[in-house]
């Protein structure tokens, strides 16, 4: 079978991988076929929508033409010009994993497209996530208030950390959970500045998974298959500004009082949907069995609640 090259765009090749180079049948498991190869070519910036792609696959008749490159990324530069470099960069290289109702694998693209939400409707793309909530030797749920150039949710309050295992071998571990796991104390040392030996793998106990929706606003949104995990431990924080904007420590009553604020649009507070979710099913009737030392008892991993 004779190859082709095609040339796009890291903009354009990102935004359509799944539809136009990589069918999502190619990706059902971690490693491309072997008949296929792929090389990268990238500028120094990663931020650059300059940097080119050069994809070799096996194929028969693809091509792309150079018009339709050139306006694709036209199109998608003027749309995210103003996108945090931060963000963008995670935008584009975090590949998140793309999973069925049933949570189990199907694929996987880029953060940029699993959050667009003319995609996710369009193609029903469904992607792994995970919520932390970290309590201290008080009991106390530590929150975080989400950075201000976030691309989903900006400036809204919601649990410890809230992010995506990647699909990466490390991340991928099916068994007790444990690729979830392993990004959750990634994230918590990007995010909060929480260092691993704070919050070893085995101390996070994962008690359920939700399926949820949510619209950020009219391009972006969020539709995860939700990991909730819990952890008691006392840590040293030092949140990264391109991530976190605040952070503070509350008891039922403080979290309460938060809600009554969100509810009542007290001061522009918002909370995130995903934790508003949480709270409202289950929250509080977990957090008795995180003061009494028994999360085992109401751990069920069977269940994937459909929430909304």
């Amino acid at each position: 079978m004779a190859h082709s090259t095609i040339a796009v765009t890291l903009s354009q090749q990102l935004f359509k991988r799944t539809t136009v180079l990589f069918p999502h049948s190619l990706f059902r498991s971690p490693s491309l076929p072997s008949s296929s190869s792929v090389s990268f070519s990238r500028a120094s910036s990663p931020s650059s929508f300059s940097s080119s792609l050069t994809v070799r696959a096996s194929s028969s008749s693809s091509s792309v033409s150079s018009s339709s490159t050139a306006a694709m990324g036209e199109t998608t530069t003027a749309v995210d010009a103003g996108m945090d470099a931060v963000q963008r960069r995670l935008m584009f290289e975090d590949e998140c994993i793309l999973v069925d109702e049933n949570d189990r694998v199907v694929g996987h693209d880029s953060k940029y497209n699993c959050h667009l939400m003319e995609k996710i409707e369009a193609e029903n793309l469904l992607h792994r996530a995970f919520s932390v909530f970290l309590f201290n030797s008080k009991f106390e749920l530590l929150l975080q208030q989400r950075s201000g150039t976030k691309v989903t949710f900006p400036l809204v309050w919601t649990n410890t950390c809230c992010s995506h295992p990647l699909y990466r071998e490390s991340e991928l571990i099916e068994e007790n959970a444990l690729g979830v796991r392993n990004a959750a104390q990634r994230k918590l040392l990007d995010e909060l500045g929480i260092v691993a030996e704070d919050v070893p793998v085995d101390q996070f106990m994962p008690l359920g998974r939700i399926l949820y929706k949510a619209p950020s606003d009219g391009k972006w949104g969020e539709h995860e298959l939700d990991y909730l995990l819990f952890i008691v431990r006392d840590v040293k924080v030092n949140p990264n500004p391109d991530e976190v904007a605040d952070i503070k420590y509350v008891n039922r009553e403080q979290l309460r009082e938060l809600l009554r604020k969100a509810d009542a649009g007290e001061g522009g507070l918002k909370l995130s949907p995903w934790f508003r979710l949480v709270v409202d099913n289950f929250l509080f009737k977990w957090w008795d069995h995180v003061e009494q030392g028994t999360l085992g008892q109401v751990a069920d991993m069977k269940t994937i609640h459909k929430l909304s």
